[in-house]
């Protein structure tokens, strides 16, 4: 397979320096064939980037930053590329040989400028992979901007995203089309200028935040529950939400009801902020509430999070978050609740968060939100099935089976209700964790796979704060979590009650 890439030689960017494009493990050469710009930039955009490398990237490269140097080898169009993937908005030639022409498009237009349009209307916009050749749609996709940072870091994973796109649908694999609306258009005038000084302003106000306050601080939110649950009302009605209490400059997310043992535990992510890494911690509930002290139960040299639980045969079984070690880990429990043991590695090589699994018609499935090294790290879910825990898990047939920010990344464990299976998503709309979605799942193979949204919750008068993105249950013992403003000086700290008797105190959530 040849490929070649079609780009407007006057803005040439970092992101396209490229030789190879890995497909399924194998480096398929790149050439570049540049063209005209057939359509003019913004003014003064070229300088816009370039205030932000030095401002907001402390001048550390970026893949929107303009390349000074075209690469050597440029082509003359048409060449005999088996595939050509065209980055601009020129027409395609009528004889053009290739056996697949794909042109990406951003809120159904091409080229560069509808993906800025989109960014300066104030949102990533949604991806699409057209085949020129028939009009067909291959893939479609929604990207997450967590660590975008300014006009240039959302155009570069805009693109990063693009060729994560490219790269699925060029290893054969069949995609899922989920049905994603553009967003609305602002009719207001586009300028750069404005957008990049109000970035510069905001970065310098989070700058500013984070040296007062602790960023971000996550608490956990408890309640028992005997005629209602979330899954059930849509919403956090119900008894009212308590706070687990934390000592100030650490943070508890991500909670995990089990009951063991004739024990019910809280299992959940406890990270100093002092140190900045996190491990799994657990505090005992008696049925009234919290009782006894938070302990540790689980540290690793890399960091852990979302300590998803399962019981399988005899045994307890956890599944902690560890991306940053680029492993899926399988724990058994020797000792309840404070001594686990690695038991066996159940995926290798892949940087994979928020683990899930749910048995389904006779199979076992994981999911989990996939990174592949670029962009965000909410935007793209991967499945895996097997007939037992331990494996072997194969990977599902569509992997990534959803590119969507709003309904990919777990948030808790699946629930069955009236013989449907649903699962609580992060929706990172506008943000990372700053609300729960509920989705049905309304077709699960290895080869398929269709869900849909069906509630949006977010924080508000019944869950005060900023974010809400973990939902699980016990008996009726239900818990959440979400984030609250939380100032590094005591003297800034209003002290509230601990829920859990231990006389912590810890901000009070708004």
């Amino acid at each position: 397979m040849t490929i070649e890439f079609r780009c407007e030689k006057e803005h040439a960017r970092f992101w396209m320096n490229r030789r190879a494009l890995s497909v399924d493990g194998q480096d398929i050469p790149i050439q570049i064939a540049w063209s005209a710009t057939t359509e003019a930039r913004p003014s003064g955009l070229e300088a816009l980037f370039e205030l932000e490398r030095l401002v907001l990237r402390r001048g550390k490269r970026g893949g929107a930053d303009k390349l000074t140097t075209i690469p050597k080898g440029a082509l003359c169009i048409p060449s005999k590329a088996d595939v050509v993937v065209d980055f601009t908005t020129g027409q395609r030639e009528a004889n053009c040989p290739a056996s697949l022409y794909l042109r990406p498009r951003f809120n159904g237009a091409a080229g560069e400028n509808a993906a800025l349009a989109a960014i300066l209307a104030g949102d990533l916009p949604v991806i699409e992979i057209v085949n020129d050749l028939d009009g067909t749609i291959l893939d479609r996709g929604r990207p997450s901007g967590e660590i975008a940072v300014g006009l240039s870091g959302s155009l570069e994973t805009v693109m990063a995203r693009t060729l994560t796109m490219l790269t699925a649908i060029l290893s054969g694999a069949p995609r899922i089309l989920p049905q994603l609306a553009y967003p609305a258009a602002s009719s207001a005038e586009l300028k750069p200028t404005s957008y990049v000084l109000r970035g510069l302003a905001t970065s310098i106000a989070k700058e500013i935040y984070r040296l007062c306050c602790y960023a971000p601080h996550w608490h956990v939110g408890w309640r028992y529950s005997t005629t209602t649950s979330v899954f059930q009302s849509g919403s956090l009605s119900g008894p009212a939400w308590n706070v687990l209490g934390d000592p100030g400059h650490r943070f508890y997310a991500d909670p995990f009801p089990v009951e063991w043992q004739g024990q019910t535990f809280v299992f959940f992510e406890d990270l100093d902020h002092r140190v900045g890494k996190g491990i799994i911690s657990a505090i005992e509930f008696d049925g009234t509430g919290p009782v006894g002290e938070v302990m540790p139960v689980l540290e690793e040299p890399w960091h852990l999070s979302y300590p998803f639980l399962i019981k399988d045969g005899e045994d307890l079984w956890m599944i902690p978050e560890s991306s940053e070690h680029r492993a899926v880990e399988l724990y058994r429990c020797v000792r309840f609740p404070d001594k686990w043991e690695r038991y066996c590695t159940l995926l290798s090589d892949f940087e994979l968060s928020d683990i899930t699994i749910t048995h389904h018609n006779g199979l076992n499935y994981l999911f989990g939100a996939w990174r592949d090294g670029t962009a965000g790290y909410s935007d793209m879910l991967s499945i895996f099935y097997a007939d037992n825990l331990f494996g072997p898990w194969l990977p599902h047939a569509s992997n990534p089976v959803l590119m969507d920010r709003a309904s990919t990344r777990p948030a808790g464990n699946f629930v069955k209700i009236d013989g449907k299976l649903w699962r609580p998503v992060q929706d990172c709309s506008n943000g990372y964790g700053t609300a729960l979605g509920l989705a049905e799942i309304l077709e699960l193979s290895p080869t398929t796979f269709q869900q849909v949204v069906r509630r949006i919750i977010g924080p508000g008068l019944l869950w005060p704060g900023r974010k809400l993105h973990t939902l699980n249950r016990c008996g009726n013992l239900e818990v959440i979590d979400g984030s609250r403003i939380q100032p590094k000086s005591s003297l800034l700290r209003r002290p509230i009650s601990s829920p859990s008797g231990t006389g912590v105190a810890a901000a009070a959530p708004r």
